[in-house]
């Protein structure tokens, strides 16, 4: 198989990449006139990170995607670091005098001269034409800090219980928020961070937003907040959240503990959609799936990196505690349908079953109860050498992805390495398992914990086999999904 066949393989089928060249971040993921906008970090230049613009694609669904024009280009201010984008619905800008349009609110970067940092300043840009081209406002930038060099990735968003918009803005290893009611003059609100979740490296990319509680009226404010890549750990860049309270000024935790979004390498810098119609309801995010560990060096060739499957974000609370809930959109489901179902089949110790699939993207939901088994699982069998293997100890109460022979994983020494989550209990297992011609994103028990990972294999998925290593599971009901012929 030639390069070019391996990196056409590599290319995601449910995943937006960049037809070519370099992508990180999400950004100004919004919601107008019938299109999802996804905008995101890009270097036009090289398949390495570099100068960022912004780079721009459109869907109807969130999971086939039109890759369109840059939007945004570096200039005096410099380049053109993350940030988000809000419909002005009322015009508080005075940008759109005949009908709403779209603004992004972004981070210029500028490099200092000789041994001077960088400058961070937040700026604005807006689209009169479904984004398809962009003005940058003549007076930026619009906010910017004497001290802080850290001052980057803008949330913003309408709170409708204060009529003010609010920016959430990442500060070193805090959050900042700022208030306006036009989103030129800002004001500056709170700071939080201090002895709260973890500081293992540089807090960036946050989003904060309402989620309801599962089950139940009750609402809760929930932040998240991405954690640079600290050479001194061996899990690289990922996300923790905090749930509280927000009164338009403060964000106040219900907790001081570390709550991880996902449990894998690959997840990171996730924000969630803005402007997402009341009658739809929902809060929806994505984030970019890859690790800073290794994502200058993934074996892609001419385009480098991806996005997650978009997810529904809820709430749920269990013994007093509330964790985020993450589900593949529903849209996801159009393209798949249904290969093979599975009722109440008994695997017993040291049996396998296998079930062929020679596809380029399946999805997988499966019921186990464990009846005596201390170890069972799923081998995700690529080829007939290559493998990923999810393991379930009940012992430990812990699930495991082991991508040590899943195909190419020479370009890093931590990409081999493990990825665990640590489960209530490992007795009663819902698990669902979408794979891509380079990724596994697993989501269990209903979505409580997710864990994503890429994988290189020349091919994604040619079986799927269930085992135990001893004693028997039963598989209560399971679906085996396949692309729609």
């Amino acid at each position: 198989m030639t390069i070019q066949d391996l990196q056409k393989k590599y290319r995601p089928n449910l995943h937006f990449a960049p037809k070519e060249n370099w992508m990180n971040d999400p950004n100004g993921m919004v919601y107008f006139e019938g299109e999802y906008h996804l905008f995101f970090q890009y270097n036009p230049n090289d398949s390495v990170w570099g100068p960022m613009h912004w780079g721009h694609a459109v869907s109807k669904d969130m999971i086939s995607w039109e890759e369109l024009d840059i939007a945004l280009y570096p200039d005096e201010n410099g380049t053109i670091f993350s940030g988000s984008a809000v419909v002005d619905w009322e015009n508080t800008t005075g940008f759109f005098p005949d009908k709403p349009g779209i603004v992004a609110i972004f981070t210029h970067h500028l490099d200092g001269e000789e041994d001077q940092p960088p400058i961070q300043s937040q700026s604005l840009a807006f689209s009169h034409d479904k984004g398809r081209t962009w003005k940058k406002y003549e007076g930026n930038p619009v906010l910017s800090h004497e001290t802080k060099i850290d001052f980057r990735d803008p949330k913003v968003f309408w709170n409708t219980e204060t009529n003010k918009w609010v920016m959430v803005l990442a500060t070193g290893q805090s959050i900042s928020f700022y208030t306006s009611t036009n989103l030129i003059d800002w004001e500056f609100e709170s700071e939080f961070g201090e002895d709260y979740g973890s500081h293992e490296g540089v807090w960036e990319c946050p989003d904060l937003f309402k989620l309801s509680v599962e089950d139940s009226k009750e609402e809760k404010w929930v932040l998240l907040v991405s954690i640079g890549d600290n050479p001194q750990f061996d899990n690289g860049s990922r996300t923790q959240y905090f749930i509280g309270e927000f009164d338009g000024s403060t964000f106040t935790p219900d907790h001081s503990s570390v709550k991880w979004l996902d449990f894998g390498k690959d997840n990171y810098a996730g924000v969630s959609f803005s402007d997402i119609p009341k009658e739809d309801g929902r809060r929806i995010y994505l984030g970019w799936m890859s690790n800073w560990r290794y994502a200058n060096e993934v074996p892609t060739g001419d385009w480098r990196s991806q996005m997650t499957i978009p997810r529904e974000l809820s709430l749920r609370k269990n013994g007093g505690a509330y964790h985020i809930i993450q589900k593949p959109v529903i849209e996801l489901d159009s393209y798949f349908s249904q290969k093979d179902e599975i009722h109440d089949v008994i695997i017993s110790g040291k049996e396998t079953k296998k079930y062929k699939m020679n596809e380029s993207y399946v999805d997988m939901v499966l019921k186990i109860e464990r009846l005596n088994a201390t170890q069972f699982g799923l081998i995700l069998h690529h080829t007939e050498d290559k493998a990923t293997t999810i393991t379930f100890d009940s012992t430990e109460r812990a699930l495991r992805l082991d991508r040590q022979n899943s195909g190419e994983i020479d370009f890093s020494d931590n990409f081999p390495h493990e990825q665990k989550l640590t489960l209530e209990n490992a007795n009663d297992i819902q698990l669902r398992m979408v794979v891509d011609s380079s990724s596994v994103e697993l989501f269990v028990n209903e979505g409580k914990y997710a864990l994503t990972s890429l994988i290189y294999p020349k091919k994604a998925c040619e079986s799927v086999s269930i085992f135990t290593s001893d004693g028997d599971i039963k598989i209560i009901k399971g679906s085996l999904l396949t692309p729609i012929k």
